[in-house]
């Protein structure tokens, strides 16, 4: 038997073009599982193949880059594949959005957990099914004269209404430092109204999310604190649902909290496309501001899981009992968490990450 050598370059070669061709396999296994339906063994929550379009709305309590896993869904077409034909509708204020959700104007509606806790603790029917954000982003800006917290003595807070939780988290800040004096001036409107009372020197700071604070700062005003450091109980962009669709429509409310986890993992992977859908929805062009957000709202306070924090629930409402709020429910009466756990018992977030 004759032995056949080959050169060590050769071999190097040879190897090096398998490694390749492996890796090619590799990708285009991947493209076609994902790409092909493969996916859909593990993602039972997909439409059905023929299966008619359910109708939608899903509303938001607010403009914020705090919705940007939504605002990024939206613009990309995610919920189609889940078998729904969305529609966005802003309706200003937990306390309406809360009533139209109640009445099924709306289905769902992705609002800021902690500014419809009260009314859910007072008896209002509606569940948390999901929490992606779950940190306080809110910062306070002031105009240029207030340098330190001492400097708001005798000043006004610029709030949208009595009560409601820009009222509550600047009264919370103001009795975090003691200070005497502090009006809460009811301004209403949005964040970016209230900002521009601010600037009209009608109110000497507000508390605002990214990326209003970065226009602050370009336009030269101050940047005075950030209420994360207070570490207060906080759940922030959370998906609700009414208990009737809990009880009633299951499928449909399984099917959106998937599609919302399924927006998690895209705003990570696309940050172009996260970073021109807010852009769209806020009305800015500014880099610095966007990437602020984007940084912010999809990787220093977003939860993968989507697990509405039930210690952070019972936390809240021994604080609302606390000032006087009635508390008519139980905490494990306001979330259900069992729509996120069913995505991780069918191996739907593992595949969506990996293991």
């Amino acid at each position: 038997m004759a032995l056949r050598f080959v050169s060590v370059n050769g071999f190097d070669r040879q190897w090096k073009s398998s490694r390749l061709l492996l890796q090619l396999l590799a990708l285009l296994t991947l493209t076609w599982y994902f790409a092909s339906g493969a996916f859909a063994q593990v993602n039972p929550y997909i439409a059905r193949p023929g299966e008619r379009p359910v109708n939608i709305r899903i509303a938001t309590c607010a403009v914020s880059g705090g919705f940007a896993h939504l605002y990024t869904a939206l613009e990309n077409n995610l919920f189609d594949k889940y078998g729904f034909k969305m529609e966005h509708v802003f309706i200003r204020g937990s306390g309406p959005a809360l009533a139209a959700l109640m009445a099924d104007e709306i289905q769902f509606l992705y609002c800021a957990a902690d500014a419809t806790l009260p009314s859910l603790a007072a008896g209002i029917d509606v569940k948390l099914v999901a929490a992606p954000l779950v940190k306080l982003p809110y910062v306070l800006v002031t105009r240029k004269e207030i340098r330190r917290m001492e400097d708001l003595k005798g000043k006004a807070l610029g709030v949208a209404r009595a009560g409601d939780l820009s009222d509550r988290l600047s009264r919370a800040m103001v009795k975090r430092f003691n200070i005497p004096d502090v009006i809460m001036r009811p301004i209403g409107g949005s964040q970016n109204e209230r900002y521009q009372a601010m600037v009209a020197n009608l109110v000497q700071g507000v508390v605002v999310t990214p990326p209003i604070d970065v226009r602050a700062k370009n336009d030269g005003y101050n940047v005075l604190y950030k209420l994360i450091d207070m570490d207060i109980p906080f759940i922030y962009s959370s998906l609700h649902a009414s208990a009737r669709a809990v009880r009633d429509r299951p499928e449909m409310v399984q099917r959106m909290v998937a599609a919302f986890a399924e927006a998690i993992y895209f705003v990570d992977k696309n940050p172009l496309k996260t970073k021109a859908a807010i852009a769209k929805i806020m009305r800015t062009k500014d880099e610095e501001a966007l990437q602020v957000s984007y940084n912010v709202y999809t990787r220093d306070i977003v939860d993968r899981r989507m697990i509405v924090p039930g210690q952070a629930v019972s936390d809240s409402l021994e604080l609302y009992r606390s000032l006087g709020t009635p508390v008519k429910r139980k905490a494990e009466d306001i979330y259900d968490n069992s729509f996120v756990y069913n995505l991780e018992r069918s191996g739907f977030q593992r595949e969506l990450w990996g293991r």
